[in-house]
């Protein structure tokens, strides 16, 4: 009886703990809802005579829920003056809820409006996210392929027991003997096949989404909720947004395939928060196993990631035909079921804020589903996503050639606690107009007509009952070798597309002429004027992701890259003096938001850069300076030599679209360069002047009686010229550091080539070696651009360089060694020739022309 009466007293009690638990745990629910939504004001509203001021009501419990919920909230929110309001036509989507106004039946309470973000998650549109894996693994091809990957595996197996004989053939070709043998060495291809048919498994396993509706939903709530704590705004244009939904309506049986460029780990995250609250598809996204961590990685794979390999082979120079073929599978079969996808067309995170060289992996499967009629059409959407401040910390340590810290779940816990104590300004993305693969075929065919080329691509008309290869990914030997042209094409064309429309925020534009123009520091006055100027410069070329008055955005930009990055001091006549923090971190990192803007004016600055580089320096005698600065540089060899400058550049930028014609585009650059006064032509009054100046510097003489023709080409010939603008030289010299520390770098990697001579290296230590050697330069101040320490700009040099036939780059063991090539390694000074062909490209600020302006 005792026991009976402690038993059911033990139980009271649990029950009373669990309840307690229970009650306060839907209190704080009930209360961070009615917090955070719309619903005092509606009950103020519906009850006016209660006379309910639910502000001061509500006063003391609120401060009690914000003492409750501080670490969910921004502990350095911007202060009210500085802050900014987003781009022109924009709309911020923490604030839009559409569905949460509709009313389901006609009723006079609407739950809607008490519980906004509720009603937008479930009244959403719900789409059927069919799964693929089972379809792939019954696929005929991919058995196939796995009855490839057995005969491989055979095959090796053999040679590694009989090195003296290649066994290339099959086993169903295989002679008896080899049977046998196989028997004695205890090879079986049975065996070696159901391994292969388990990995098959286990691939399709670790790769396929888990997309569903009611994830979806729960995360959108949770976003709502959580994301004004450490983010301003997302925003994006309302009219974008619908350009999708009607291109989406016009042709629903054509995916979407979404292709932003990666910044953070928020980028993909947010662009499916975006397009399930506006009833548009989510995608299947393409996500870097390394994601694969407990919790996250199931959390992402059921919102639609599908999970890759960072390497898909292995081991160098030996491709892995299951696995390709898994892939290309997954992706054709997903687009057959009518999911959009989206994946990053940079492969990774750029860790210079500048985008990277596209590849082509993924993008080559979906134009091969297209050329051979597995789809009817693909729509690519090139995505633009920018942040103020980049919610995943910084990449300096990345760039100084330290070892990235790899992704864990106590990471990724840490990095979420510190986002919602830390204030990260506005997130914007811009979702381009879509264009579809068949109409690029058309038109890169079209150009190919024009220039008289017999290789035109042509798409099959339906589907092809083929037998696919399974042996490589550009894709999987599926896409054929006539297409990398078309493929390196297509994503040029996209990344130059996303990187022209994505938008300038406040962040890039103060970092941009804290690097360019005031590299030692301004008055708060100055700069703002300067802001003034880009502003007007960028005005209908780029989109600003911000609004107001400059000297509130410079003041505002400040506060969000914090003072560890920029300083503001107040003079003793009260004048705020603005810099960088003299740091190589803080430069690194200032340099990352600084190149968001350098590709706009890369032309720009390569031909103000080979202009300066053409003038004779000041201090030669004076009649001949006077006769250099007479004559000036000719247009055409400013074009020809800025033509020859932007192929050093090639690894580096995408300078043009390809089919727009790099030429052309110098010139127009040229003539914008004119319209702004950074370089003059001959006045006309001059002219006879000019011929008399041009013909004496080439040694002749013209009399009065001379060949009326041969005095008029003089004259064109002057009137070809471009001379120094020397009121403008102030902003020269600006346009000419835009890219200084790029050619920085690469003057760098020339002149280590010389550790090279006679010996190879690993080209890890020799990417350290150049690291250390700028770091080296910057410190004794011999190197002024302490962001030129970039282990990225460097690997694209060395692939200058090879692309030159100046190093050879061979892999041994899984590592690449890199030498030198045999005409360079037989005489050191050969290399001088590359040092002064990279040397072109550095800005000559000691020949004088800048003396009399501002270092």
């Amino acid at each position: 009886m005792l026991s009976s009466v402690l038993n059911f007293a033990q139980c009271v009690a649990e029950i009373s703990v669990l309840g307690g638990i229970e009650i306060a745990s839907v209190a704080l629910i009930v209360y961070y809802v009615f917090a955070k939504t719309r619903a005092p004001a509606i009950i103020a509203s519906l009850f006016p005579n209660l006379k309910l001021s639910y502000r001061s009501s509500l006063g003391k419990f609120n401060s009690i829920g914000s003492d409750i919920l501080i670490t969910l909230r921004a502990s350095n929110e911007p202060k009210p003056q500085n802050a900014v309001e987003h781009g022109i036509g924009t709309q911020n989507m923490l604030q839009l809820t559409p569905h949460a106004g509709i009313k389901p039946f006609s009723r006079l309470f609407n739950w809607g409006n008490l519980f906004p973000y509720v009603a937008q998650v479930v009244r959403s549109e719900k789409f059927e996210y069919r799964q693929v894996t089972e379809i792939v693994h019954n696929d005929v091809v991919f058995k196939h392929a796995i009855k490839q990957a057995a005969e491989q595996t055979l095959r090796e197996q053999r040679y590694a027991k009989n090195g003296h004989r290649l066994l290339s053939r099959s086993i169903s070709d295989a002679d008896k003997d080899a049977e046998e043998q196989d028997a004695k060495d205890g090879i079986s291809y049975q065996q070696i096949l159901r391994k292969q048919e388990q990995r098959a498994v286990a691939i399709l396993k670790e790769m396929g989404s888990t997309l569903n509706n009611t994830l979806l939903a729960i995360t959108s709530w949770l976003l709502y909720k959580l994301l004004p704590c450490f983010l301003s705004g997302v925003v994006t244009n309302t009219k974008q947004i619908e350009m999708l939904k009607n291109a989406s309506n016009r042709a629903p049986d054509t995916p979407l395939i979404f292709v932003p460029l990666h910044r953070s780990h928020l980028d993909y995250i947010m662009v499916t928060f975006i397009l399930t609250n506006n009833d548009i598809r989510s995608p299947l996204v393409a996500a870097g196993n390394n994601l694969q961590i407990p919790v996250f990685g199931s959390l992402l794979r059921g919102l639609g990631a599908f999970f890759i390999k960072r390497k898909i082979d292995p081991v160098e120079g030996k491709k892995d035909v299951l696995y390709r073929a898994a892939l290309h599978m997954y992706l054709t079969h997903a687009l057959k079921q009518g999911h959009n996808v989206e994946f990053f067309i940079e492969g990774g995170r750029t860790r210079t804020g500048k985008p990277c060289m596209p590849k082509g992996g993924i993008l080559s499967v979906i134009v091969n589903a297209f050329m051979d009629g597995t789809i009817p059409d693909a729509l690519l959407v090139p995505v633009s996503v920018n942040y103020e401040r980049l919610v995943d910390g910084n990449f300096v340590r990345e760039q100084k050639g330290e070892k990235k810290v790899p992704e864990s779940f106590r990471k990724a816990i840490s990095a979420i606690w510190k986002a919602l104590n830390s204030n990260y300004g506005l997130m914007r993305i811009d979702f381009n107009e879509p264009y579809s693969i068949r109409e690029l075929v058309n038109s890169y065919n079209k150009i190919a007509r024009e220039d008289g080329s017999a290789k035109l691509y042509k798409p099959a008309s339906k589907t092809l009952q083929h037998s696919q290869s399974t042996s490589s990914l550009y894709g999987t030997d599926v896409v054929c070798e006539e297409h990398r042209n078309l493929i390196e094409s297509i994503s040029r064309q996209v990344v130059f597309d996303c990187a022209a429309a994505t938008s300038v925020m406040s962040t890039n534009a103060l970092a941009f002429l804290l690097l360019t123009r005031y590299r030692n520091g301004a008055e708060e006055q100055l700069i703002a004027a300067a802001l003034d100027d880009l502003r007007n410069t960028l005005s209908g070329c780029k989109d600003l992701g911000f609004s107001g008055e400059s000297s509130h955005i410079v003041a505002y930009a400040c506060d969000l890259l914090g003072t560890g990055l920029v300083t503001r001091t107040r003079d003793e006549n009260g004048r705020i003096f603005i810099r960088a923090v003299p740091t190589v971190e803080s430069y690194i990192e200032l340099g990352y938001y600084s190149n968001m803007l350098t590709p706009h004016f890369a032309l720009g600055s390569i031909l103000m850069t080979t202009f300066h580089a053409l003038l004779p320096p000041t201090n030669l005698p004076d009649n001949v300076a006077d006769h250099a600065a007479a004559t000036g540089v000719s247009r055409k060899k400013l074009i020809d030599t800025a033509l020859e400058n932007c192929l050093v550049y090639r690894y580096e930028f995408i300078l043009n679209k390809p089919t727009q014609v790099l030429e052309h585009m110098l010139q127009q650059q040229l003539d914008e360069l004119l319209i702004s006064g950074f370089l003059r032509r001959p006045e006309v009054n001059e002219n006879e002047n000019q011929t008399r100046r041009m013909a004496h510097s080439l040694g002749l003489e013209l009399d009065e009686d001379e060949d009326e023709k041969e005095v008029n080409e003089y004259k064109l010939e002057a009137a070809d010229m471009l001379f120094l603008a020397k009121e403008t030289l102030e902003q020269q010299r600006f346009m000419c550091e835009v890219l200084a520390p790029f050619a920085s770098t690469y003057l760098a990697v020339a002149q280590a080539l010389q550790i090279l001579h006679r010996s190879s290296m690993l080209e890890s230590e020799f990417i350290n070696f150049v690291i250390n050697d700028l770091s080296n330069k910057v410190k004794s101040g011999s190197c002024a651009y302490a962001e030129s320490i970039s282990t990225d700009s460097v690997r694209n040099c060395l692939k200058l360089l090879e692309k030159w036939s100046v190093i050879e780059v061979c892999n041994k063991r899984g590592m690449r060694l890199i030498s030198l090539n045999t005409l360079y390694e037989m005489s050191r000074d050969s290399l001088n020739t590359i040092v002064k062909k990279i040397e072109v490209i550095m800005p000559r600020f000691n020949k004088g022309h800048f003396s009399q302006t501002n270092a």
